[in-house]
């Protein structure tokens, strides 16, 4: 069942076309990742699927019988409302009745309790309600009574995503559902989505959330979209072969467009006789030749301010806001080539010790200790004030003219620029037509013009592309110095730290020396561990305390008759040829070149297909269990 189809569309930004004639569709229980660059569309492809921005050329349309939840990338809400009102606006029965319920409990009123109760059994709301409370649970939302105008851009980002979910559309659409949330839950939200039946359409740069969730790849680049039926690691492998095949092929393209230019270079009287189609055909493969290649990769190696042997000492600090404890007596001396990075749920103080080690607040007991020579560098989550009326260039020049490069050279700003993929033409545009990600990456290049020997990151991955993280990445591998950096980013934190600050609450930092997986690893065995310790402890408890009970032999299990075993050991084979036939017709699809009631058709049959596969399944798991 087809629930989007997008044909020949696109969208024109008046000076050039963003892009043009793209022709993709999405099925029902399809799990799509939009992936791109900054700048290359994602957020105007979703605006025009909701219908918040027109399309030019083309149409777009969405199967009329179904439910679409969207998670915008900054969400509105009525700021006089409250965080429950907001989360139970959806109007149905269930929410209607939960609300009550929930609005009687604190009322303390009985009869209205009474009431309340009655009428959710009425609906047997109770499993949604449970599923609500489950949700609002896992995205740490319990600021029930507050207005949503008074909540943090992380908080309403939170909310929106719990009435999203909460809706249970049929068809989901996301725009960056990680920014903001704190890595346990976005685990659980990986888990949550992966699980369900939905299908879902979202945009996201964490790598690792994306090949948990995703099932198909659609990927933005040079104004065209390409289709990936996989994960995200198999989207890499094909992209890497197809780069492959693109460099070859462009080499081909320039030894023959040489030949040709001769050609046209000749005298008009020389090649007078020559065909026009001759002509016409060197243009065209010109036109290939000039095309953009692979995408640009930025890589800077630059001068280091000199470190001595005093770096910096963390001294038995503690801070705490509104009796709340965030740090307890933590130390901690950081000594060269240190790659530190610090995970914890939100509101547990991961900000805050960034800004006593910054010297922006002083901690309640216990001091830093910073060496003479430390210059530190910080990109904070709240650094993005700029001058809108100014030019990308001018924002950069007032800290320097040139820059210190690792191997002695000087470079001008400009070329500097140029380097960070902040082109010529775009180095001269006012800070104001600049994307989110761009404006994060000019702030970053202001810090790194410093030549800092000691970097502190928060959260420097939000709104940056796949293809900045990369380079980002490369670059912090590189880099000499100290680095410390907060990141919900599992991905991230795994490529370029081997040592954590672990905040765990009531104030208690636990240093683990380790990347993020490695400490996930060993928290659930010491969970596991403490699991069955629990259950080992529970039993010798209960078999001390009452008298053992004799067991009366159960009875005899029906075994499968001839008829059943050879319907069982048919099924395997039946599952996996119609596993392959889902595969073929997803490619069908995929490929685009089939015309409107080939499609429609295909769709019909990959959906009675699915049913049948899930029918068989079941009666797999029915007779393995008598088996």
């Amino acid at each position: 069942m087809n629930y989007l189809s997008a044909e020949n569309i696109g969208k024109n930004l008046g000076e050039r076309w963003l892009f043009k004639n793209l022709t993709f569709g999405i099925l029902q229980g399809e799990k799509v990742a939009l992936i791109g660059s900054n700048g290359s569309g994602k957020s105007s492809m979703l605006n025009m699927i909701i219908g918040k921005s027109d399309v030019d050329g083309g149409e777009i349309s969405i199967r009329k019988d179904i439910r679409v939840g969207y998670l915008d990338q900054e969400p509105d809400f009525q700021a006089g409302k409250t965080v429950m009102e907001t989360i139970f606006a959806i109007e149905n029965s269930n929410t209607k009745a939960v609300k009550e319920y929930e609005d009687a409990l604190l009322s303390g009123d009985d009869n209205r309790i009474a009431r309340a109760i009655e009428q959710v059994d009425n609906l047997k709301a109770w499993d949604y309600e449970t599923k609500v409370k489950q949700i609002l649970g896992k995205l740490g939302i319990e600021y029930f009574d507050k207005l949503v105008g008074n909540l943090s851009g992380g908080q309403k980002k939170r909310v929106a995503l719990a009435r999203v979910l909460i809706e249970e559309p049929d068809f989901l659409i996301l725009d960056e559902p990680t920014n903001h949330l704190d890595l346990d839950t976005i685990e659980w939200l990986e888990g949550y989505l992966s699980s369900s039946n939905i299908t879902l359409l979202l945009v996201t740069h964490d790598r690792y959330f994306l090949d948990k969730v995703c099932n198909r790849i659609l990927e933005l680049s040079n104004s065209k979209v390409f289709k990936y039926a996989g994960s995200y690691a198999y989207y890499l492998e094909k992209k890497e072969e197809q780069e492959a095949v693109d460099a070859a092929t462009q080499k081909n393209y320039r030894n023959l467009l040489r030949k040709e230019l001769e050609w046209m270079r000749k005298q008009p009287k020389a090649r007078g006789t020559k065909s026009q189609s001759r002509i016409d055909a060197f243009y065209e493969l010109k036109e290939k030749t000039v095309r953009k290649g692979p995408e640009e990769k930025l890589e800077l190696s630059m001068k280091m301010e000199r470190m001595g042997s005093k770096i910096m000492e963390i001294q038995h600090i503690s801070k705490s806001f509104d009796n709340k404890k965030l740090i307890s007596e933590f130390s901690y001396t950081f000594k060269r080539g240190d790659r530190i990075g610090i995970v914890g749920k939100n509101g547990m103080g991961k900000s805050t010790m960034l800004e006593i080690l910054t010297e922006q607040l002083k901690p309640d007991m216990g001091r830093v200790v910073k060496g003479d020579t430390i210059k530190i560098g910080y990109y904070s989550q709240t650094g993005l004030n700029f001058d809108e009326g100014q030019r990308v260039i001018e924002v950069v020049r007032e800290i320097a003219e040139y820059v210190k490069m690792a191997d002695g050279t000087e470079l001008s700003i400009s070329n500097f620029l140029t380097l960070f993929l902040f082109p010529p033409a775009m180095q001269y545009s006012y800070v104001s037509k600049l994307s989110g990600g761009e404006k994060r990456r000019l702030q970053l290049l202001k810090i790194l013009v410093q030549n800092p020997n000691f970097l502190i990151l928060d959260e420097p991955t939000n709104d940056l592309d796949i293809a900045t993280l990369n380079v980002l990445e490369d670059f912090l591998l590189n880099f000499g110095g100290c680095l410390l950096v907060v990141s919900h980013d599992r991905y991230f934190m795994d490529k370029l730290v081997d040592h954590l600050f672990v905040f765990e609450g009531d104030g208690y930092i636990r240093d683990y020396p380790g990347n993020y997986t490695d400490y996930r690893s060993w928290k659930e065995d010491k969970e596991e561990q403490e699991l069955a310790e629990k259950e080992k402890q529970a039993h010798l408890k209960s078999a001390n305390a009452t008298p053992a009970i004799v067991m009366q032999p159960s009875e005899p299990k029906r075994k499968l008759t001839f008829k059943e075993q050879k319907e069982y050991e048919n099924l395997g084979t039946e599952i996996e040829n119609l596993e392959k036939k889902k595969a073929t017709l997803v490619e069908k699809m995929n490929a685009g070149e089939g015309s409107h009631e080939e499609l429609a058709a295909w769709a019909k049959e990959f959906e009675e297909v699915s049913n049948l596969i899930e029918e068989k399944e079941f009666r797999w798991l029915e007779l393995a269990e008598m088996a």
